[in-house]
């Protein structure tokens, strides 16, 4: 996501809070829910284990119980971190930080060596990009399950014009005073890498000019494929076919397929366009719902004709999408795949299911906004790569309705089907499919507090929601009884869907049930927040933001805005899913200041987990001349470096064990 240090500010961009009839948020169906517990069970208040004593149990059955340990039931070992805010990172006594990868540094061949002072687009174009998100790790050779060769795939999401150039300001308002050649470099800052990484004598290294090493940027050419390839509202006058389309920007998370390939998420695509039509054009009502103003937050418009709506109106509608490509090929046409849906996506994580088809899992980053599934029409052939090669353009989208009594219900995103109808402005599944926000408002579906990364536990078949915070809900949209109005912290849900537990786990059904893993904040301070009664002074959280599990079934959670709503920084925590220390959360790492932890990876052996840190010195009033942090070089004159850093155990142990 795109990170948040000036509320005033994060109007630009990222939370505009554009549904118009949030409703009942999920906070307060929580509040009811906990309260139905509260009423059967006798259940005590924050920070409590007795809310969960009903799924723990659950849980307990799936697997065996966690492996009690001195000071508590966790069965992570290592001895939690210190919540402070610093310059520098910080890890686990016992572990290492071993740098990967950093912003400027090369990634093709001819790349020049990171200059600061003289940015180029041409050079960007060759070199790690910046602010890196989602992380994946595919073993070479393909499929070998290799642990110490690999190809590391990242996204960069966006830039922080105030800390890339020098003399043009701080804060957001610095990425509206870009000249022609810096916005090119912008540009070309944006997008993935894919570059080639080996653990030689215990040490990761990235390959400079390595055989599959590319970067994606906002030049490269793309298709378009699905129910809204070639629509008319996806044409433009570079493209009148409506097919093919240059670059990919803001990606925020991503995931990968059965089959191999990478899909990564475009989420707040609303602040790269603007112009007049934002407000009057034929798109403006469509724009309002994605969040779309008539003053751009990035400068490119003023040089680039396609990201002006008034000279090129339906250049927005390409982007918002889901985009897929074969990272073994770096010739390889990247897609994106229109049928799952056009939003502020997060991510888009698979669970394959007892049938052989493959469900998708996306939340759309936004206050009031929601989670969906898209579902294949057709099973995988894991005998046939090439026969899935366009198994994402046929399925069902659906859109999630959380209820009471923990029934979660997935309604279908059909043209044809209930308001999805010409009489609501719908005129074919493409524009269902442009215009998705506005469909899943016309079904009901529930408003989120923000719903970011979602994984699947491959250990329990359960799925896994970050929902970051929400701010902005009053208590007038809330349950009277619900204390998580301005949910400054967020929280995790988990859905269960049928078979969960079994080798019959079904992801394609349209009914599942959902409970709650943890209320983020500080027990006994905010309002509701709920761990593991044995949950420590440094083991709470704020504003989870992505996740992944190692193979025991254990959840890794990173955050984004524990600074500024829980003066403590960013980092990583750890937990049982299951057993007596379920929802038991440990702090493993810290993040320097002003920078979020995203990407978490772990290899196939437990032993490395990789960690991007994004946007290090994001602090307000910091500028390239003086930043808060020169983290990972602490160089003087130079600005922080996003980076790709990898987490080792000292005596080469699996992490976390």
């Amino acid at each position: 996501m795109v990170h948040q240090q000036d509320p005033s500010q994060s109007l630009e961009v990222e939370d505009v809070g554009s549904n118009p009839a949030p409703g009942r948020p999920i906070g307060s169906l929580i509040e009811a829910r906990l309260s139905r517990r509260a009423a059967l069970r006798g259940l005590v208040g924050a920070g409590a284990v007795g809310a969960f004593v009903e799924t723990l149990l659950e849980g307990a059955q799936a697997q065996p119980l966690a492996v009690p340990r001195e000071g508590g039931p966790s069965s992570l070992t290592f001895a939690e971190l210190r919540q402070q805010l610093s310059q520098t990172h910080a890890v686990a006594e016992g572990y290492d930080v071993q740098m990967v990868i950093r912003w400027g540094d090369p990634v093709l061949a001819g790349a020049p060596p990171y200059d600061p002072r003289n940015l180029t687009a041409q050079a960007q174009a060759l070199q790690f990009g910046y602010n890196c998100d989602y992380l994946d790790y595919f073993s070479l050779p393909m499929g070998s399950g290799s642990s110490d060769h690999g190809l590391l795939c990242v996204n960069h999401e966006y830039t922080n014009t105030n800390l890339m150039f020098p003399g043009i300001g701080e804060g957001r308002a610095a990425r509206g005073r870009t000249n022609r050649e810096q916005a090119a470099v912008e540009m070309a800052a944006h997008g993935m890498t894919v570059v080639e990484i080996r653990r030689e004598n215990g040490t990761w290294r990235s390959v400079p000019g390595g055989s599959f090493n590319r970067r994606i940027t906002m030049h490269t050419p793309m298709r378009i494929s699905g129910p809204a390839a070639g629509h008319p509202r996806m044409q433009t006058g570079g493209d009148p076919s409506g097919t093919r389309v240059l670059g990919t920007l803001n990606n925020c998370a991503g995931g990968n397929t059965p089959w191999g390939t990478v899909i990564t998420a475009e989420e707040n695509f609303n602040g790269y366009f603007g112009g007049a039509a934002a407000e009057t054009g034929p798109e403006a009502v469509n724009h309002r719902r994605y969040g779309v103003q008539r003053n751009a937050t990035w400068a490119w418009g003023r040089f680039f004709d396609r990201f002006d709506l008034d000279k090129e109106p339906n250049e927005i509608n390409r982007f918002g999408w889901i985009v897929e490509f074969d990272p073994f090929d770096p010739e390889s046409v990247p897609v994106k795949r229109t049928a799952l849906g056009r939003f502020k996506h997060e991510g888009a994580t698979h669970a394959v299911s007892h049938d052989g088809r493959v469900a998708f899992y996306s939340g759309d980053d936004e206050r009031f906004d929601y989670l969906y599934k898209f579902v294949t029409a057709r099973a995988w052939r894991p005998d046939d790569r090439a026969a899935n090669r366009d198994l994402l353009d046929e399925g069902t989208l659906f859109v999630a309705r959380f209820e009471e009594r923990g029934v979660l219900r997935w309604l279908p995103l059909v043209f044809g089907e209930g308001p999805l109808t010409e009489a609501n402005g719908f005129q074919s599944q493409a524009d269902v499919l442009i215009e998705t926000r506005r469909a899943a408002d016309l079904l009901g579906a529930t408003p989120m507090d923000r719903p970011e990364d979602v994984e699947t536990n491959p250990v329990n078949g359960r799925v896994y929601v970050m929902l970051t915070n929400n701010s902005r809900r009053t208590a007038q949209q809330a349950n009277p009884a619900n204390p998580r109005a301005n949910n400054a912290h967020g929280h995790v849900v988990e859905l269960i869907p049928p078979g969960a537990g079994t080798d019959r786990v079904d992801h394609t059904a349209t009914e599942a049930r959902w409970d709650f893993f943890l209320l983020a904040g500080k027990p006994g301070l905010d309002a509701g927040a709920r761990y593991h009664r044995a949950t420590s002074d440094n083991g709470w959280l704020s504003c989870p933001d992505n996740v992944a599990f190692d193979t025991k079934g254990r959840i890794w959670i990173t955050t984004d805005g524990a600074a500024e709503n829980a003066g403590i920084a960013d980092g990583v925590w750890a937990a049982d899913t299951s057993g007596y220390g379920r929802a038991l959360t440990r702090l493993f790492f810290q993040a320097p200041t002003g920078a979020e932890v995203c990407g978490p990876r772990f290899t196939p052996d437990d032993r490395t987990l990789f960690l991007a840190i994004q946007h290090p010195g994001e602090d307000p009033g910091s500028t390239f001349e003086r930043p808060s942090t020169r983290w990972p070089d602490f160089r003087d004159g130079e600005p922080p470096r996003p980076s790709v850093i990898a987490v080792v155990k000292r005596d080469g142990g699996e992490i976390g064990s």
